[in-house]
């Protein structure tokens, strides 16, 4: 079981993350070392660019515009301010920055514009450049290629039949559709999800065989453990235990083995042992960094002692795939297009969601 597959089903990706522990743990380690090298751990930092004020409703989002979390909307970052935080993710150990700007869905103008002279800055500091901005049409990818982006994240969440419960702004295929006009470029795919939002195993191996059928397979696989953050709807849903985070992890590895498995979200309630698990299970990449967009996250020096103690390297830029060519804007081939693209709305309500709403609009 060392090879990519792209015909997972359901009942096989429950069956391996249900295997005995010590079993499920040696083969995602045979997997991980066959396709990668054990000691070496990808390191993201991930900056929030456009913060708060989001008209979408993800029951899990503190940034949500309806939802009463003491998140407050931020403006977007200068391109400098931006430069000045890579430099210093850099300076850490971090080999990409990940932007994410609270949106959904891209439009062309002055602010992508600006996202766009990001990338090219970054990518000129040698530094692989993420962003996660929403749905994207295939010209706005193709504008984000020329500008030197290296991945593109955009998040399944969770299975096709349970994404209804979470999310009622917009649609699952609308989240499949993005990341096929991302793959008309040469961008790579991260893409992953969440875990500890309700949903049941058949949910956790349904997101699984939704992007292990993907081919290619994303290049990087975030699994987050849901950070319950107060005011949003899923403010009292129970912290993932670490044993369910080490299973999701080796499952991810066995059947995505040339991906870099990402232990992101959730990482300040797991031990440093468990963590440790997590990188034997097959987790290749953290996001380091004080915050996760708005959520705490481990410091990065402290990142750096478990990297020490564990014998673990930080994996260099570009070490996977080669260093994106940047285009300068006035020599740029595609331009906007001023696109109004039709993303799903879907029409159903989540109770929860809604609940939440309302006390939102009471407390003001």
């Amino acid at each position: 079981m060392t090879e990519t597959r792209h015909n997972w089903t359901k009942e096989e990706i429950i069956a391996i993350y249900n295997k005995p522990l010590m079993d499920l743990l040696y083969e995602a380690a045979t997997v991980h070392r066959k396709h990668h090298d054990p000691n070496t751990v990808q390191v993201s930092t991930l900056l929030s660019i456009k913060t708060g004020g989001c008209s979408e409703d993800c029951g899990y989002c503190p940034q949500a515009a309806r939802y009463h979390t003491g998140v407050e909307v931020e403006e977007m970052m200068s391109v400098s301010h931006v430069k000045a935080q890579a430099l210093r993710a850099k300076s850490s150990g971090a080999s990409r920055v990940c932007m994410g700007a609270a949106w959904r869905n891209v439009k062309d103008g002055p602010e992508f514009d600006q996202v766009l002279e990001m990338v090219r800055t970054i990518n000129k500091l040698n530094m692989e450049v993420c962003c996660t901005l929403g749905m994207i049409t295939e010209n706005q990818a193709k504008r984000l290629a020329e500008a030197g982006l290296y991945a593109y994240n955009h998040n399944l969440d969770t299975s096709e039949e349970y994404y209804k419960e979470v999310i009622s702004t917009r649609g699952f295929e609308d989240r499949l559709q993005t990341i096929e006009n991302v793959r008309k470029t040469n961008i790579t795919v991260c893409s992953g999800g969440i875990i500890g939002m309700g949903e049941s195993l058949e949910d956790r191996a349904g997101m699984l065989v939704a992007l292990s059928t993907l081919n290619p397979q994303p290049e990087s696989v975030p699994i987050n453990a849901l950070v319950a953050v107060e005011g949003t709807p899923m403010e009292d849903q129970k912290p993932v235990e670490i044993w369910e985070m080490i299973r999701m992890i080796a499952t991810t590895r066995i059947v995505m083995p040339e991906t870099q498995v990402r232990l992101s979200a959730g990482r300040t309630q797991m031990s440093r042992e468990g963590q440790a698990m997590c990188f034997f299970a097959g987790a290749n990449s953290i996001f380091a960094g004080d915050k996760l967009l708005t959520t705490p996250n481990p410091n990065i020096n402290e990142d750096m002692m478990m990297f020490e103690m564990l014998g673990l390297r930080t994996q260099k830029p570009f070490e996977k795939h080669a260093q994106p060519t940047t285009v300068e804007a006035e020599d740029s081939e595609f331009v906007a297009l001023g696109e109004n693209p039709k993303w799903t709305r879907p029409a159903h309500k989540i109770e929860r969601n809604e609940n939440k709403r309302k006390t939102r609009i009471n407390e003001d």
